[in-house]
């Protein structure tokens, strides 16, 4: 390497369905949601992130938005490089480069990634320049992020709910012991809400309304201490089709979203039958830590915890925890060779 060392800029990137986060020298320089929009005709990327974001569910026909990642893998290829790309390019530093520089990069994937689908993610980084790319499991980061010794021959439980998939692991010797993918998460939790509304209210509720319910009072469970303020949500009423409005409390978003979160719990509870009897009695005292920002809805901790009759805790900085253990296995790219997926 030597003289091109200064020429190599180093980036680690966490490619989730929902939102994508990029680190460079320390600093999350992009936080941004995995979506673009494309012109129809010209075929050209028009806006992407937040720009993109806005635009959903508000196009007309030459314009499409197009989530490039499904369920945590690539679906649309080229829409995601040229995501990645832009993201890239945004990044202020690099933006004052004469030419583009290579880049080191650390990019985290789900646990239950195929072959082909961990070469798609590998192969659109090395596009956008990326001449040296290792890849790392999700639940690993999530676990690095939270400040886990993983190394320790000490067992430890992540569960990392993001947007596309929810993923389970003991973790222990700076290895997966037992996981669990499953593709029960924050957009299937959208999708339960759409449905909730349609069939309850007779409201027809777009994606962004739906995720903006999920976030402002989406609870897992009906009993809260701190309840949120009940919320009016506009939409379209499907017998009249005049637009409306409903009000509506956390106890209905918990009954909506009650059949995905005992699918989640069901897969903690399976991982946990599945853990060696060492690691498990690791576990009783350490707990189960959640990441993601799925965590964030409430009650979800309490409830989980009351499943499984563990400690439950929640990453200081659940949506970012994934993106920080990217980072620091990115500056000690030789402690954690072992973790690393070349």
């Amino acid at each position: 390497m030597g003289f091109f060392d200064f020429l190599t800029e180093e980036i680690a990137i966490d490619l989730g369905t929902a939102n994508t986060l990029i680190i460079h020298n320390d600093k999350v320089v992009v936080d941004s949601p995995s979506i673009v929009a494309r012109d129809r005709i010209s075929g050209k990327i028009i806006a992407v992130g937040k720009e993109a974001n806005m635009m959903q569910g508000k196009t007309h026909e030459n314009i499409k938005t197009i989530r490039p990642l499904k369920d945590g893998v690539i679906a649309d290829f080229d829409a995601s490089e040229q995501m990645i790309s832009m993201f890239i390019k945004n990044i202020p530093a690099l933006k004052k480069k004469l030419f583009s520089p290579a880049l080191r990069m650390v990019v985290c994937i789900p646990s239950g990634i195929t072959e082909v689908e961990m070469r798609a993610v590998k192969e659109s980084c090395e596009r956008v320049n990326g001449k040296e790319v290792y890849l790392i499991h999700e639940p690993m980061a999530a676990a690095i992020g939270i400040g886990i010794d993983i190394m320790q021959p000490k067992g430890n439980m992540i569960v990392d709910i993001g947007g596309g998939t929810t993923e389970i692991a003991v973790i222990a010797l700076g290895g997966i012991v037992c996981d669990k993918s499953v593709k029960v998460a924050g957009d299937v939790f959208t999708n339960d809400i759409i449905y909730y509304m349609r069939t309850q209210h007779n409201l027809y509720v777009g994606e962004r309304t739906a995720e903006k319910i999920k976030i402002q009072i989406g609870a897992a469970t009906e009993d809260l201490e701190l309840p949120p303020e009940d919320m009016s949500v506009q939409g379209r009423d499907l017998l009249t089709g005049k637009p409306k409005q409903v009000n509506i409390s956390y106890r209905e978003i918990a009954k909506a979203l009650d059949k995905s979160i005992l699918r989640i719990e069901d897969s903690v509870m399976e991982t946990l039958s599945q853990t060696p009897p060492e690691l498990a009695a690791d576990i009783y005292n350490t707990g189960i830590y959640l990441a993601g920002g799925g965590s964030m809805l409430r009650g979800l901790d309490k409830r989980l915890s009351q499943k499984t009759d563990l400690p439950v805790y929640i990453a200081e900085d659940p949506l970012r925890a994934v993106v920080r253990g990217t980072g620091i296995t990115l500056k000690n790219l030789s402690k954690f060779k072992s973790v690393l997926i070349k």
